[in-house]
């Protein structure tokens, strides 16, 4: 593993955090109109979490299981393309946390790896929007490129290099004339052609296999989201795929029931006071599924 704990600053130092942002923003009677991400932890009774090769942040809305993704991604320096939630007081805390790194089989301490990052539920939407904003241009250029080719393949006015300026119209105009040069062809060298576009969740699905690398750490954030039950199970055997056999170390905040039973996982339920390791079947979300299944069971076993 290469983390192996983080540690969070204790009730004390975030009151002093506080106590000393008040002073920079006004002296004696100063203010602080965010205390994020202040006084969420220490009533957990949360000061030190200790990383498995898959640990889970598990709890409902509020719970703080984003937060504490975030000043892990933040500490540990993390590449990150999404913004996070931050307030005044956001980087004074996560430059407050530690954290330890594990060995490898040699006896040496672990670095972040290359290429670790967050990924967010925002990054994925990214994503998609970016691949279907891509299939409009390239339809309007399509289009721009067929009347171009419409009306040079059967014109009989000279084409004339006039200079290197004029280059790439003089170009485009002999492909366009060329026998052995179809409109298929034609256009698509000019205008490019069409990503094959997927559902949501196939595009989601689709993101994490591009994006996740062997001999990694990631920070993923409610990954699950878009992907359907079925394509949140595929998710779920890649993940599993990655740290069994590629180098990968994961902290994943979700409220999947299928990424919390992923094998071996360490769950944290934030949900909890203090904060507890529990077993994926024990917690309320899980619970809350079985429940309904089985008050509906006799539907299933007709």
């Amino acid at each position: 593993m290469y983390v192996t704990s983080f540690t969070l600053p204790t009730k004390e130092q975030e009151e002093r955090f506080i106590t000393d942002k008040m002073m920079e923003n006004g002296g004696k009677f100063g203010y602080i109109d965010n205390l994020y991400p202040c006084r969420i932890f220490p009533e957990k009774g949360l000061q030190q979490l200790d990383f498995g090769k898959i640990t889970i942040l598990y709890g409902s809305n509020g719970s703080g299981k984003s937060t504490l993704l975030n000043l892990i991604a933040a500490r540990l320096e993390l590449n990150r393309v999404a913004p996070h939630n931050s307030g005044e007081l956001f980087d004074r805390y996560a430059a407050a946390c530690d954290y330890t790194m594990g060995y490898d089989d040699e006896g040496f301490r672990y670095r972040i790896p290359n290429g670790s990052r967050i990924i967010t539920s925002d990054d994925v939407f990214d994503y998609m929007l970016a691949m279907r904003t891509a299939n409009e241009e390239i339809s309007e250029k399509i289009i721009e490129e067929r009347n171009f080719y419409n009306g040079e393949v059967h014109s009989d006015a000279p084409n004339q290099l006039a200079g290197l300026d004029d280059y790439e119209r003089f170009r485009k105009v002999y492909q366009a004339r060329k026998k052995s040069v179809s409109r298929r062809q034609y256009i698509r060298e000019y205008a490019g052609k069409n990503l094959t576009l997927r559902s949501n969740g196939e595009t989601a699905l689709q993101y994490f296999d591009a994006k996740l690398k062997n001999d990694t750490l990631y920070c993923l954030d409610e990954p699950e989201n878009s992907l359907a039950p079925a394509l949140q199970m595929k998710l779920a055997d890649m993940l599993t795929e990655l740290v069994r056999y590629c180098g990968c170390q994961l902290i994943i905040a979700t409220h999947s029931p299928f990424l919390l039973a992923l094998p071996d996982a360490w769950v944290l339920d934030l949900d909890s006071s203090p904060v507890q390791e529990k077993n994926w079947w024990e917690l309320e979300n899980t619970r809350s599924y079985f429940d309904f299944f089985w008050k509906h069971k006799d539907r299933f076993l007709r």
